[in-house]
């Protein structure tokens, strides 16, 4: 969905249909990428609880490093880097703080819209505010003091040499925001798309399409939720859970994946492997 105003988008948030990401399957530039010695199956989507989207899985997320892979090595990076920050001069270096959840704590918690109906009461679109407010600060916070760019970038350089990032893979990337795009125009997740619009109609609301509503210029533009906005959510969910809308989209977007991923199998393996080597690498110097 798209962020409000000020709502700063988590690791594989949607944006636009796209998936954006702090980490994903590729190794930092220069580093060899193990191949996969077999080609396993086709990765498939999860259900945890049914009625919980924040539980789900779908299947690109296996070529993608969990985010305890991802803050695990940042960690062991950020140690690498710190130390030799201090070494250069520059002991005042500090690592940036992880950034706290903000719109989701998953990939699929806000991917398809909100969907709890207590938060829709309490914020309408709009995140926590006390979440907000700690993203913010942590996005604020300063860690580079008087650092000198240069000696900085050699320090990542270094760090690079000992335990490789964990980037954005431009072909999960692709794969995402194809299918999260493709799965919108399926029969039966435009069905449900009428019948959501009927539905809200119904309750004195006009909107095409579920993320509308959550796009609505009077909502976007505001730093919190108005009563009508929190009323809007609130009967958006609503209308969402009758009509079995996240599921529906979750669904047809699996299938599209599933499809995406099995031409591009071997690609996708071999990075992987890749995160599993840089992992092992941050382990060994934990």
């Amino acid at each position: 969905m798209k962020p409000m105003a000020k709502l700063a988008l988590p690791p594989f948030a949607v944006a636009g249909g796209l998936l954006i990401a702090v980490a994903g399957t590729s190794l930092a530039q220069g580093e060899s990428t193990p191949r996969a010695d077999a080609v396993a199956p086709v990765a498939k989507a999860f259900v945890g609880d049914p009625e919980d989207p924040a539980t789900w899985r779908l299947p690109v997320e296996t070529y993608a490093p969990t985010k305890a892979q991802t803050r695990m090595v940042s960690a062991t990076r950020d140690e690498l880097i710190d130390a030799c920050m201090d070494k250069q001069g520059f002991p005042e270096w500090t690592p940036a703080p992880d950034l706290p959840d903000l719109g989701g704590t998953t990939l699929t918690d806000w991917r398809y819209g909100i969907h709890d109906a207590e938060e829709a009461h309490a914020y309408g679109y709009h995140p926590d505010p006390e979440a907000q407010k700690a993203y913010d600060d942590a996005l604020a916070q300063d860690q580079s003091g008087n650092t000198d760019r240069d000696v900085l970038r050699s320090c990542v350089d270094e760090a690079d040499g000992g335990v490789p990032r964990l980037a954005v893979s431009p072909l999960v990337n692709q794969i995402g925001g194809y299918s999260y795009q493709m799965a919108r125009e399926t029969p039966e997740v435009q069905e449900v798309f009428e019948q959501w619009s009927e539905c809200m109609k119904t309750k004195g609301y006009t909107y095409a399409q579920p993320m509308d509503a959550a796009e609505d210029a009077r909502f976007i533009t505001s730093d919190k939720a108005t009563e009508l906005e929190k009323d809007t959510a609130v009967a958006d969910v609503a209308c969402r859970d009758k009509f079995h809308v996240e599921k529906t989209w979750f669904d047809a977007e699996a299938r599209i994946q599933e499809q995406e991923i099995s031409k591009s199998q071997q690609e996708l393996e071999e990075q992987r492997a890749g995160i599993k080597a840089a992992v092992a690498k941050a382990r060994a110097l934990d």
